[in-house]
């Protein structure tokens, strides 16, 4: 089975991970089965997909929770574990946290919610705007020195943030927003990645379906549809994506798989990414996503969609 390690940390992945905000994430989808989504975690595990990827956001740690529960049935050696932490609720509304104290207690608080001693990869989630970067690190080090963390990630930062965060070397990972029809990452953050051998593990690489190939020129969403708000899917815009991803049906044919796959293959080429983390709420669409690994795209098939896209 083919694996990836990320950045310079000692944690080794199946290249297809499992995002999990479906899992328990009850603030972000309604009417959600929690037996549903412990068993999307479950046969993810039993398949050889290793990578969790979840965060104190996700139901308000409801998906730390759960997965907790199904990890307890396996080797807790196997299984990779990434958590993010930096929303503190206050009354109704939530603020940003970056400080030592919050981020050391969001970590023990994590700690008892997954039922585990350590925490594989655990992530700044989202930046504040007081808190030094470097010396919310530090206490991040501190952890990790202990053993309650084995590597350390952010989310979200811009790469002055990163940089400052990455002050002694310590970050591994770094998640953000990359897919086909946003690669501005590849300016602004590739670069500092492959100097300085940090993982970067985008978020949204479908981008909610688009870039699927699940959706025609007529589709439209309900109301309340979260779809509904994004600019890849408004108007002339979404017109126009929907004829580029269809220019992407004949590599799908010709190597016998859907376009996501194509789309997913073609992240995976790039020496910055070493897991995805697509999205899934039923474990036949993720081990369906994790054909992709075995894909190999022509020099051709790579030049024609990076200049489609």
């Amino acid at each position: 089975m083919k694996t990836a390690k990320l950045g310079q940390s000692d944690l080794t992945v199946f290249p297809i991970g499992l995002g999990t905000n479906a899992v328990g994430g009850h603030n972000l989808y309604p009417n959600l089965d929690e037996n549903v989504g412990k068993e999307l975690v479950r046969k993810s595990l039993q398949n050889g997909v290793n990578f969790l990827d979840t965060a104190f956001i996700y139901g308000e740690g409801r998906s730390e929770q759960l997965i907790g529960e199904v990890v307890r049935e396996f080797n807790r050696n196997e299984v990779v574990i990434a958590t993010k932490a930096a929303h503190r609720k206050s009354g109704d509304s939530y603020g940003i946290d970056n400080s030592p104290a919050f981020l050391t207690q969001s970590v023990h608080e994590a700690l008892h919610r997954l039922q585990t001693d350590y925490i594989d990869l655990f992530y700044i989630h989202f930046p504040d705007e007081d808190t030094r970067k470097d010396e919310a690190i530090d206490a991040l080090v501190e952890l990790k020195k202990a053993g309650k963390i084995r590597s350390i990630g952010v989310s979200n930062f811009s790469l002055e943030q990163l940089k400052q965060a990455n002050h002694s070397g310590h970050v591994d990972v770094y998640q953000g927003e990359y897919h086909l029809l946003d690669r501005s990452a590849e300016e602004e953050l590739f670069p500092y990645m492959r100097e300085n051998n940090i993982s970067f593990i985008p978020y949204f690489p479908l981008v909610s379906g688009l870039l699927a190939g699940k959706y025609t020129k007529d589709t439209t969403f309900p109301d309340g549809d979260l779809r509904n708000d994004q600019k890849h899917f408004q108007g002339t815009t979404f017109q126009r994506n929907i004829d580029k991803v269809n220019e992407l049906r004949p590599i799908a044919q010709k190597h016998n798989v859907d376009i996501a796959h194509i789309v997913l293959a073609w992240y995976l080429e790039r020496p910055e990414i070493d897991v995805l983390i697509p999205g899934a709420k039923r474990a036949e669409q993720l081990l369906d996503n994790a054909k992709s690994v075995d894909i190999s795209l022509s020099k051709e098939e790579k030049q024609f969609i990076n200049t489609l896209f």
